[in-house]
């Protein structure tokens, strides 16, 4: 029987250090995107997979444990609503198996922190949430053997199984909700470009608009933040001054638009019409209500862990990346 390649052996196939491929597997960011895909090159020619300390050995619990990873700042995590609902579900699913849930954060610069328990067999299996482009875990996690599923699309050029909602048809669906309603001058706020689910909003949105011959569209960018809703209304109105429509990619950049045109003396919905996405609780809470994308958070959620259980259980490749639909939701608006 031929032993299984060592990290050595991967290090010279890939032609770096052994160092160099070892920071590759911690997630380290003082490693180059070239190189890191050199050595996971090598690890998929080789068949490489990191060996994890075997069940039931010293020091190892005999318990599964389950990552929830979120690839975001703390502030961020424990301010926006969207990670509440989603955690809480996973939680759910978990609990009923009695298996806890341990929360991680992990940005580009935190990866190497976050990476080498992961790597090193301190959990079973990890729920990766909402990874943007250039983000190094995602690559490590690819290559590790670990049981991972997505919760959101992953970034492009990485393969992991995923849940996602179907942001694309979302934003298609306020792009033309917009168009019926006989709205002329319609703008975006978009959310971060390096964020799938954003650039997937954008995209369907402008599709939408491309398709009725609507071939400029002003775009502003926000972080999903109150604030930068806010900040990015302004610099439309100073853009596109005769704007009279605004999809913004989170239900609280919405709010924040809606203050933005308020204090600038314009109506809601009457001088400009205002839609969300999310139908998180603000949606609901401003004056007047938002129209909105639902996108079903709990379900997503839940979906997603069972099939981490799945896998977990039964071991190989998953048959399916579910998408599940998106639903406007018409209020007062727009």
């Amino acid at each position: 029987m031929t032993d299984p390649p060592t990290l050595a052996e991967v290090a010279a196939a890939a032609g770096v250090s052994p160092a160099t491929a070892s920071r590759v597997l911690t997630g380290s960011v003082r490693v180059t995107t070239s190189t890191r895909r050199q050595v996971h090159d090598a690890m998929s020619r080789l068949g490489y997979v990191r060996r994890r300390a075997p069940r039931g050995s010293a020091g190892r619990r005999a318990d599964h444990v389950i990552a929830a990873v979120v690839c975001e700042h703390s502030p961020r995590l424990f301010n926006e609503p969207y990670y509440a609902r989603l955690l809480s579900a996973c939680e759910e699913v978990l609990a009923t198996h009695g298996i806890p849930l341990v929360l991680m954060t992990a940005t580009p610069a935190t990866a190497s922190i976050t990476g080498p328990p992961l790597m090193a067999g301190a959990v079973d299996g990890v729920l990766l949430i909402g990874p943007r482009a250039r983000h190094p875990l995602p690559v490590t996690l690819a290559a590790s053997g670990i049981p991972v599923r997505c919760v959101g699309r992953p970034p492009d050029g990485v393969e992991l199984p995923y849940v996602d909602m179907d942001n694309r048809d979302g934003g298609r669906q306020a792009a033309e909700h917009l168009l019926l309603g006989n709205r002329k001058a319609i703008t975006t706020i978009a959310g971060p470009p390096t964020l799938p689910a954003a650039r997937d909003r954008l995209e369907g949105f402008r599709q939408a608009l491309r398709d009725a011959g609507v071939m400029e569209t002003p775009v502003a960018y926000g972080d999903f933040t109150h604030a930068s809703g806010a900040h990015a209304m302004q610099w439309l109105m100073q853009r596109a001054p005769r704007l009279d429509a605004v999809f913004a990619a989170s239900d609280v950049m919405a709010a924040g638009a809606m203050q933005t045109l308020r204090r600038a003396g314009r109506t809601v919905p009457g001088d400009v019409a205002v839609i969300g996405y999310d139908d998180a609780p603000v949606a609901r809470h401003v004056t007047p209500a938002l129209t909105t994308v639902r996108q079903p958070v709990e379900e997503l959620a839940t979906l997603a862990a069972r099939l981490l259980l799945t896998a977990l259980r039964d071991g190989g490749a998953p048959a399916t990346d579910p998408v599940l639909p998106t639903e406007l939701v018409v209020r007062e608006s727009g």
